[in-house]
């Protein structure tokens, strides 16, 4: 058992008018459920500040909103001490130092101390997309290299902002233009570019904390359902609607058959969107290990070891080419969403994943 796990606090036991069976007990206060609390905030309240809110009321600390009832600023108080925390793209996990958690955000930085490392990663090159700061960085790194690059690899190449996250821009590319067109594009958000060979096999991510697996998924492509009405393009048109409300990049069109764009989809038909898998993208998570698990945990915890983080998502291929041996990391999040694991039901590792935190921090002392 990790020395920070441990079950929630039972509610000591009464009679059946409500009287204690024993003076030596106490009514535990009543504490709101996760859900309860989801559903006593806005739509756009971040769902780090939800799930920091709920631990407090489960291991007896003080929650504290700093900026109104948007949840982007809050404290949590110890009878010793506080520590401040910011919702949204704020890091949820101040276990990491911020040397580290900077590093790992970088892709092609990660890239490069896995590879020191002696981890297998997905290899690549970044690309800047502005002239902007052009004095300041080495020759090999402009649209012009990009496009060198890109013939490299026989025009077939997966693309991602050097920076980003919840799978914002990336997807393959498989023409000159398409590339030209993407780089105009992404130009619009991001500074950067990272461009990679295609590499296929089945994806999953592995959720550790100081070395320990907390929770093995495996992600599936995003989808859209038939409804018997609308046409494919249409579907997707409406899911693209709501990506971009979430600040997200909409569909890649090559993840779309173009011969069956103006077809109407039948109704509960599901049509996979290759691509990013990102759930925040539209794909989707479910508990599961790899066939060779030990192999691929080991792959994870060097990964997160080279990184020097204590905290973080690692997502990895396994199966590369068919071959079930063959590993390779994608990239380390040292600021992983854990939304899924209220979706499913799992409150007790969220509750884990913030005992962890607060502990590291000093606000708990377990």
């Amino acid at each position: 058992m990790r020395p920070w796990g441990g079950g929630l606090p039972l509610q000591h036991p009464v009679k059946c008018d409500g009287s204690p069976i024993a003076t030596l007990f106490q009514l535990t206060p009543f504490m709101p459920t996760l859900q309860d609390l989801r559903q006593s905030k806005p739509a756009f309240y971040p769902d780090h500040a939800i799930h920091a809110e709920f631990a407090c009321t489960r291991l007896g600390l003080g929650f504290e909103p700093l900026d109104g009832a948007t949840g982007l600023l809050f404290r949590v108080r110890s009878a010793q001490k506080s520590h401040c925390f910011g919702g949204g793209r704020c890091s949820a996990f101040p276990q990491n130092n911020a040397t580290a958690a900077t590093l790992s955000n970088d892709k092609y930085f990660t890239q490069r101390i896995l590879e020191e490392a002696g981890v297998p990663s997905l290899s690549g090159r970044y690309f800047f997309l502005h002239e902007r700061y052009r004095a300041h960085r080495p020759p090999g790194h402009e649209r012009r290299d990009a496009m060198a690059y890109f013939a490299q690899l026989n025009y077939q190449a997966f693309a991602k902002p050097l920076n980003g996250s919840r799978g914002d821009f990336a997807q393959p590319l498989n023409s000159p233009e398409g590339l030209a067109q993407y780089m105009d594009e992404v130009g619009r958000y991001y500074d950067a570019i990272v461009i990679q060979p295609i590499v296929r096999g089945h994806e999953y991510r592995i959720f550790l904390l100081d070395q320990d697996e907390v929770y093995t998924v495996r992600k599936h492509l995003p989808h859209v359902t038939g409804d018997g009405v609308q046409t494919l393009r249409q579907l997707v048109a409406a899911r693209d609607s709501a990506l971009q409300a979430h600040g997200l990049s909409p569909t890649d069109p090559t993840a779309i058959d173009l011969t069956r764009a103006d077809s109407i989809l039948p109704a509960g038909q599901r049509y996979d969107l290759t691509g990013r898998m990102n759930r925040s993208a539209g794909g989707a998570m479910a508990f599961a290990r790899p066939p060779r698990h030990a192999e691929a945990l080991n792959l994870a915890q060097r990964a997160v070891k080279a990184l020097g983080l204590r905290a973080a998502a690692v997502d990895l291929f396994t199966d590369i080419g068919g071959d079930p041996s063959e590993m390779k990391v994608i990239e380390i999040n040292a600021n992983p969403s854990i939304r899924f694991l209220e979706d499913s039901g799992r409150d007790d590792l969220i509750l884990d994943i913030w005992r962890h935190t607060f502990t590291s921090i000093g606000l708990l002392h377990v």
